[in-house]
């Protein structure tokens, strides 16, 4: 093998296992949360701080550190995060109270964000090869899409064999070594600089928008549709808008609005929400059908979802080349979103004496299949029309339209859930039967997004759209 591909076989590794460390956190911490709720003495309500403080930092600054990695070079801003990250892992895992936990879930949150939102940038800069981006795309997209049911195995594992501050401490190692391998295999790129102008304005507005809108979207979840979740998700759209209108006035843009007018980006942008909507519902719902109807432990609920990444990796390690092309990205994008919309409508058959093999198996596998199809595909034509400079913001972009989908997916899947259950309660229904039937109308929320978003692909990314990947790595595509 050449010395070149060796180099960055390594460095896509390194980048790879630190994104797949800040993928796993998130349902690593889920497994744990019951006994970290008696460990630490949190109230019900408060527990859901463990998940929300990290989600409202993380997807508060992708934005920003996408654009931060643009300016100042995004290996500086990936080793900040990661030492950040790390740091915040370890008093995590040494906190003491209820409190402190939650404060060191927020810098987590941090640190994930600046690791995170420059990752797929540097993959991109890395290979400008057509075909070998597709391969690299999709090594990255499986740590995006198998990190969440990994980490499930992994936090049970942990959990019921150590104690629930291993699913923090495990971060240490894997920090380490990217701090000291990431030197030695990336190579350091210059960034626009500071000194070309950063929008401070703009970068308040968003940062702010974007963590009430998350955490509006988790308090819809968890409290419902009161005046303070309304009042907060009303104030973010504000923000929102009040970005928009700044940087289509500033001579600095942190989001240069050209970069919506392509299609290639925009499309596949609002594709990304409502995609991950379904996914991630689906993983929180699947989960608590095994454990609250089915009756699994956490670690056998962990191992259940084994078949999901498998698939995710035959397809997106395995075929996703082949299949972008031989066929174009957005075919494949969108056989597998409708992949997984059978998936979905499958499981809604599910009983409350089926079994795992003939009513959830099935499902992870088709699951896995479709996600290892789509992931791989849509992130490719994400990045497609992105320009070198601003390969860092478009990164920030789609990692942010990520975290609002996962959260929005979550909300609306939980609170029909919860509606149907406590209908079917009042109509004297068993508690297994009430779950069960409120676990159907969830699948049939997620089958609806994700046929959606094929809808939307098929629409939104034309063909000279969904070609790009094999025709540009520099110049942007025409809407």
């Amino acid at each position: 093998m050449p010395e070149t591909a060796r180099h960055r076989g390594a460095a896509l590794a390194v980048l790879s296992a630190a994104s797949l460390m800040v993928v796993l956190d998130s349902s690593i911490v889920a497994v744990a949360l019951p006994v970290i709720q008696t460990d630490l003495g949190f109230s019900a309500p408060g527990l859901a701080w463990v998940v929300n403080a990290y989600l409202v930092a993380f997807g508060g600054l992708l934005l920003l550190s996408g654009r931060l990695g643009d300016l100042v070079g995004r290996r500086k801003v990936f080793l900040v995060g990661i030492v950040v990250f790390t740091a915040a892992s370890l008093a995590a895992g040494l906190s003491p109270n209820a409190t402190a936990l939650v404060v060191a879930r927020f810098v987590q949150g941090v640190g994930g964000a600046l690791t995170s939102a420059v990752v797929l940038g540097m993959i991109v800069t890395l290979y400008p090869e057509p075909r070998a981006r597709v391969r690299a795309i999709g090594v990255y997209s499986f740590t995006q899409a198998a990190g969440a049911s990994i980490g499930m195995v992994a936090g049970g594992a942990l959990t019921q064999g150590l104690d629930w501050h291993w699913t923090f401490y495990i971060n240490l190692p894997i920090g380490i070594a990217a701090l000291v391998l990431t030197p030695l295999v990336v190579a350091s790129d210059r960034g626009l600089g500071l000194r070309t102008g950063i929008d401070v304005l703009g970068a308040l507005l968003v940062t702010a928008g974007v963590m009430l809108l998350v955490l509006g979207i988790v308090q819809a979840g968890d409290a419902g549709w009161t005046f303070l979740t309304i009042g907060t998700l009303v104030l973010a759209a504000v923000l929102l808008a009040l970005f928009l209108v700044r940087q289509a006035r500033t001579r600095t843009p942190l989001l240069p609005l050209r970069l919506l007018r392509v299609r290639a980006i925009s499309g596949a942008n609002l594709t990304m929400v409502v995609m991950v909507a379904g996914f991630l519902g689906f993983q929180f719902v699947t989960a608590l059908y095994l454990q609250q109807v089915l009756g699994f432990d956490a670690l056998t609920t962990g191992f259940a979802f084994v078949p999901t990444p498998v698939m995710i990796a035959a397809f997106s390690l395995g075929l996703a080349d082949w299949l972008n092309s031989r066929f174009s990205p957005r075919a494949v994008l969108v056989a597998g979103l409708l992949t997984t919309s059978v998936a979905f409508l499958y499981l809604t058959q599910v009983q409350t004496a089926g079994g795992y093999a003939s009513h959830v198996l099935p499902s992870l596998i088709l699951m896995g299949a479709g996600a290892g199809m789509a992931i791989p595909a849509l992130m490719g034509l994400a990045m497609s029309a992105a320009t070198p400079d601003d390969s860092g913001v478009t990164s920030g972009l789609i990692t942010t339209t990520q975290q609002v989908g996962g959260a929005l997916g979550t909300a609306v899947l939980a609170t029909a859930a919860a509606t149907r259950t406590a209908e079917m309660l009042g109509g004297g229904a068993s508690e297994k039967e009430a779950l069960a039937s409120g676990f159907r109308v969830a699948y049939g929320f997620s089958a609806g997004l994700t046929a959606l978003a094929a809808i939307l692909a098929a629409v939104l990314l034309g063909r000279r759209s969904a070609a790009a990947p094999a025709d540009t790595a520099a110049e942007p595509v025409a809407s």
